[in-house]
Order: C-alpha cells, then sequence, then structure tokens
C-alpha cells in the first residue's frame, strides 16, 4: 500500500515538472510568434497549463530576486520538484512502510 502511495505521489510529481517545461517552451513559442493566442486550442492549451503552473511557481517567484525580464523560476522549481521526488519523498515514506509492512 505504501508504495502504491509513493507512486501516485512521485508520478504527480513527474507530471508537474512536465507541465512546467510544456508551459516554458509554450511561452517561448508565443513570445517568438511561432504560436498565436488568437487561436482557440491554443489560448485554452495556455491558460490551462498557466493555471495549473502558476500556483507551483508563485512561492518561487516572491523569493527570486527579478532578473531583468528573465524568468528562471521554472528551472528553479524543476530542480525542486526533482529533488523532492528523488530524495523527499522515499524518505517520507520509509516509517510508513516500516509501520505498515
Amino acid at each position: 500500500m505504501t508504495s502504491f502511495l509513493q507512486y501516485i505521489v512521485s508520478s504527480v510529481i513527474g507530471l508537474l515538472v512536465m507541465v512546467l517545461v510544456i508551459n516554458a517552451v509554450m511561452s517561448w513559442l508565443i513570445a517568438f510568434d511561432v504560436i498565436n493566442l488568437r487561436n482557440r486550442l491554443v489560448y485554452s492549451v495556455s491558460r490551462t497549463l498557466d493555471a495549473i503552473s502558476n500556483p507551483v511557481l508563485a512561492p518561487v517567484r516572491r523569493i527570486m530576486p527579478s532578473m531583468g525580464g528573465l524568468d528562471i523560476s521554472p528551472v528553479i522549481t524543476i530542480i525542486i520538484l526533482q529533488a523532492a521526488g528523488q530524495y523527499l519523498v522515499p524518505w517520507l515514506f520509509s516509517p510508513l512502510r516500516a509501520i505498515i509492512g
């Protein structure tokens, strides 16, 4: 049971990382006018990715100083999420695994 929960938490972290990468690439494509927000599909995908990624990025953006238009908060957030998935999640689930088995 604990390995199932650990797998779910690790999968959610992996999905968040993918959303952050896709959101960053999509913002670059919009900035360089490769894709256009006037397209309904592009607009809805962009709004959905922003709605998912902004709550995750907001704490990092509050801490980081302004770098003059360069936003590296997705990179910092991805590093934090990867470290949490690789080190923190197994550490948190090890006592639960010892109790439940």
